[in-house]
């Protein structure tokens, strides 16, 4: 997180509203200049754990966080994002915990940066299917929560993926490793719409370069058809 003051107290109150009471909260800032630092003092012992200082990026900072982290299973949610409901993390650990699973995602809206009851986007994940990354089919990052041991095991974002270091790590664990994964049928984090590799055609180009890195580096071949059905599936969820 960096400079996140308009929209972090939504997101740190989305977190500690939750009625799962084991939570660990960790909150990573790149050294924020407007006020963000302020804010999350202000919460004083409620968050478990905070960093702020200069980092390589959003993923840097994710990395961090998992570093700091000593739970069973780790979610990650960006300062504009917020839990739907209050039942969210124990909606994911009560079906983590009856599957089995190593890792479990739900469903994400994208809403009006003013008004969030405004829905400007529907992403239903639906449940997993085997090649279903073959497909163009990802979870939605914010709602993918995945064991630590996990992280330990195959390795953190890859800092030279750029936007798609979220994909590439879904697509190592979940379709290359063959992680079990569990779908949690509700909307589970709603998103202010926007987005870095969605935010121009340049920016959609470069995005999709980095997906095909994400098969590359994982030594994996997709389907000539596979990098343009994952745009083409985001497009559909406007309708």
């Amino acid at each position: 997180m960096f400079n996140g003051a308009k929209t972090l107290r939504s997101c740190i109150d989305s977190v500690l509203a939750q009625d799962y009471g084991n939570v660990e909260y960790i909150i990573v800032d790149g050294n924020s200049t407007d006020g963000t630092i302020e804010i999350i003092k202000s919460y004083g012992d409620k968050i478990d754990k905070f960093v702020s200082e200069r980092d390589k990026g959003i993923y840097d900072a994710m990395n961090k966080g998992i570093q700091l982290a000593t739970g069973d299973v780790v979610g990650i949610l960006n300062a504009d994002d917020f839990y739907s409901s209050v039942n969210v993390i124990s909606s994911v650990v009560a079906t983590m915990t009856e599957s089995n699973a190593d890792a479990a995602y739900g469903d994400l809206q994208y809403v009006d940066a003013a008004d969030h009851n405004v829905i400007k986007r529907n992403w239903k994940s639906g449940a997993y299917k085997p090649n279903a990354f073959t497909n163009g089919w990802m979870p939605p990052h914010p709602t993918f929560f995945l064991r630590r041991s996990l992280y330990e095991q195959h390795g953190n974002f890859r800092l030279d993926m750029g936007s798609a270091a979220d994909y590439e790590l879904m697509l190592r664990m979940v379709h290359k490793i063959g992680i079990k994964l569990v779908y949690v049928p509700l909307i589970l984090v709603k998103m202010r719409a926007g987005g870095v590799s969605n935010s121009s055609v340049a920016n959609r180009i470069s995005a999709n370069k980095n997906d095909r890195k994400a098969w590359k580096v994982n030594g994996l071949k997709p389907q000539f058809y596979t990098l343009w059905l994952k745009p083409l599936r985001k497009v559909l969820q406007f309708m």
